[in-house]
């Protein structure tokens, strides 16, 4: 059995920490594209020589391009960024972006492309999607159970990476949008400023239900899974994988060392290795949030997992004695690979050295050997010079020397012969991986951008029957996309099928909203509707997230689906990765400016011109870890440190809370910038307004952007926010 123990590093010195602490590969970030732009990143130089020291060692090496990207970054920077590091041999790269997805298979043949957990994939449909547009891995969101990560493998045997130690993101990794709307700093380029480790308070209903010292409402605790590596393994999981690309070397070190013991000891047939009081406390005492939790293997969240007092504050005092250690045993030394030589030094011939490392091996000549006139060099001196091998990375084991009598040759010239046989070694040993050479760059690949050119539409999206209501008798709004909740499932069909004749009498269509996030089964009792549905009127319907699309495409609905934007199209060749598919449209992305989207291929495209913005996506419940699951849809408030109020609304049917923006989205004022954008049509999304704050909300958008009437008063009292329409993000 292989198993692979990944680890994280942030700069050069992690990386050789690591491998020095027995880690199988290492994943870290460039000084572009990465998910962690402030760590100390290695620039091109070290990139190479990360790779060949990976190499060298026997080892893998994996960049992390698992940011979005811009058309222009995409179709100027990646090309030039990643095509020496290709022909370096880059192992794999880890992708969010599906336009760096397609863009890496066109150009860099045989890299392998590792889906990044930035992509929310969350179940054995996702995998499938993934594994067809020709990802190797996937790493599977954090959220997970083991049965759930059990089923992907069996269902698609692809090369699964799941997390086993460290930090959690609160959200859904890719879901989130909160440290981007609040400052601008956006996870999903790498820049997130964790907004999730920061105090709230939490109300419900007027009272809250938090004290200062359970503040950190929002903070899981750090994840530990030594315990069970046995059944993480066990369920299909190929590649383990360390969190920590900010930590520092001894971080990385030191975990590595316990979970490289634990493995191999699975690996040698103990099949349930004890972990020893010791080995957890030096996990504990490297670094710890508060506490540990298994992850979400075995539990679906609660207040257990979360960190809710500031870990500044919850008796963590860093453990000199074992950094010091840690350094000591990992950092401080460097372990050579080990080699073999054979020396040949006769009189009136070349010297000869032969050197060996593994399968590898090569033969270098030096001078001619001379004949000594004073003091001939004796084997015990030659072998002294020879084994002088610094910092070559390489390590004599054995060396036979051959030599005749009275010899002679200049130190120089074995030092010369040493260094010449050592450099062979290692360019034979790294010829391999430097076979490969990038496709050559078109430019006529680039994809064009188009406009729609014929009358843009309204379209709205509603979560609760009484919006619903409201926009059925509101005229402008063509198509109504209903979140598939508000219909229950018992009687679904009937109660879906009554509205799509209501709709259609109004003149508008009627599409079903499918959860944010869906997990294994969630979407059973209604998804064996869908073509029935379909059959009936249904025009179609409006998805969130890859899984979902993968159901729908798999019962033959592909023509039917709009991907919200969290399904991200930041680039043309995302855009287009998705329309090759046969989708009826997209969302515009919520992360780029007026700007940057005129350069957006935008013909497909909705543009969401009112709404709240989800900002965080959580399988973590607030109503739940405050107080107690009721399974009563119920909303709350978080109140951050500057007293903005974030609406949070519980999913319980799917078991999700989505965390809102403290004002709602409005480009009312902004139509003839949007015009230009030449978008399919605008959407109108609802989330918590009541059914009178739809109906004027909806009037007012259908006079400025149908009618060419201009804002009215009452509107533009309203505070209301332009998301990043106006901003964008770096």
């Amino acid at each position: 059995m292989k198993v692979e123990l990944l680890a994280p590093a942030g700069s050069y010195e992690a990386l050789e920490a690591a491998f020095e602490a027995g880690a199988d590969a290492v994943y870290l970030g460039g000084q572009k594209f990465g998910a962690r732009a402030y760590a100390d990143n290695l620039d091109q130089e070290q990139l190479i020589r990360a790779i060949d020291l990976a190499h060298l060692k026997g080892k893998q090496l994996y960049l992390t391009i698992n940011t979005l990207l811009k058309n222009r970054e995409l179709e100027t920077e990646l090309y030039e960024y990643l095509a020496p590091l290709y022909e370096a041999g880059l192992d794999a790269v880890i992708v969010q972006d599906p336009g760096v997805m397609d863009f890496v298979k066109t150009y860099f043949p045989g890299l392998h492309i590792h889906a990044s957990t930035q992509m929310t994939i969350t179940g054995v449909e996702s995998a499938k999607l993934l594994q067809k547009a020709g990802a190797t891995r996937v790493v599977t969101a954090r959220e997970l159970s083991l049965e759930e990560i059990k089923k992907i493998y069996d269902a698609t045997h692809m090369e699964i990476e799941s997390f086993v130690h460290g930090a959690l993101c609160y959200c859904y990794s890719g879901q989130c949008l909160m440290s981007s709307m609040i400052g601008g700093r956006s996870g999903n380029r790498g820049r997130c400023a964790q907004p999730c480790r920061l105090p709230y308070q939490v109300y419900r209903d007027g009272k809250r239900l938090n004290n200062d010292r359970t503040g950190y409402a929002l903070s899981p605790k750090d994840m530990c899974t030594v315990d069970i590596l046995p059944e993480i393994i066990e369920a299909g999981v190929y590649s383990l994988k360390i969190e920590g690309r900010m930590k520092k070397p001894e971080y990385t070190a030191g975990v590595v060392s316990v979970y490289r013991k634990y493995l191999d000891k699975y690996l040698s047939g103990e099949k349930r290795p004890i972990v020893t009081k010791e080995d957890k406390q030096m996990l504990w005492d490297i670094y710890n949030r508060d506490g540990f939790h298994q992850s979400y293997y075995k539990q679906r969240n609660g207040r257990s997992m979360m960190a809710l007092e500031n870990e500044k504050s919850a008796g963590i005092i860093r453990n000199e004695e074992l950094f010091t250690r840690i350094r000591k045993e990992y950092m401080d030394k460097k372990t050579p690979v080990l080699i073999r030589g054979t020396m040949s030094l006769y009189n009136g011939c070349p010297a000869i050295l032969e050197v060996q490392a593994g399968d590898c091996r090569v033969t270098v000549e030096g001078e001619t050997v001379q004949t000594a006139m004073n003091c001939p060099l004796g084997e015990e001196r030659i072998r002294r010079q020879m084994e002088k091998t610094g910092g070559s990375g390489f390590i004599f084991e054995k060396l036979d020397i051959f030599m005749g009598d009275d010899i002679f040759l200049p130190m120089h010239q074995l030092n010369h012969l040493r260094r010449q046989g050592l450099e062979a070694l290692e360019e034979e040993m790294l010829r391999p991986w430097k076979q490969r050479k990038a496709k050559e760059r078109d430019l006529k690949d680039i994809p064009e951008t188009e406009k729609q050119t014929t009358k843009e539409f309204l379209t709205a999206a509603v979560e609760t029957e009484e919006q619903l209501a409201a926009v059925e008798k509101t005229d402008g709004v063509k198509r109504i996309y209903a979140n598939c909740g508000i219909f229950p499932v018992s009687g679904f069909v009937q109660n879906v099928e009554r509205w799509i004749h209501r709709l259609e009498e109004e003149g508008k269509e009627l599409f079903l909203t499918l959860p944010r996030i869906v997990r294994d089964r969630e979407l059973d009792g209604r998804k064996e509707t869908f073509q029935e549905l379909v059959q009936k009127g249904l025009g179609g319907f409006l998805v969130r997230n890859m899984e979902s699309y993968g159901i729908l495409d798999a019962m033959g609905l592909t023509s039917r689906i709009v991907l919200d934007a969290n399904i991200y199209t930041m680039n043309n060749r995302a855009e287009a990765f998705w329309m090759k598919k046969g989708i009826l449209g997209d969302t515009v992305p919520l992360e780029l400016n007026a700007k940057e989207l005129v350069h957006r291929n935008n013909k497909n495209s909705e543009l969401t011109v009112y709404g709240y913005t989800p900002m965080m996506v959580s399988v973590q419940c607030v109503q739940k870890t405050m107080d107690h699951c009721n399974h009563a849809c119920v909303q709350y408030v978080l109140k951050d440190r500057y007293q903005k109020e974030f609406h949070g609304v519980c999913s319980c049917e799917f078991c999700y809370n989505t965390i809102y923006n403290t004002l709602p989205t409005s480009l009312l004022k902004e139509k003839e910038k949007a015009e230009k954008l030449g978008v399919k049509a605008y959407r109108l999304s609802f989330t918590t307004e009541t059914q009178q704050e739809t109906e004027k909300i909806v009037r007012a958008f259908v006079d400025v952007y149908l009618r060419g009437q201009k804002p009215d008063g009452q509107m533009q009292t309203e505070e209301t926010t332009k998301g990043h329409f106006q901003r964008g993000v770096e």
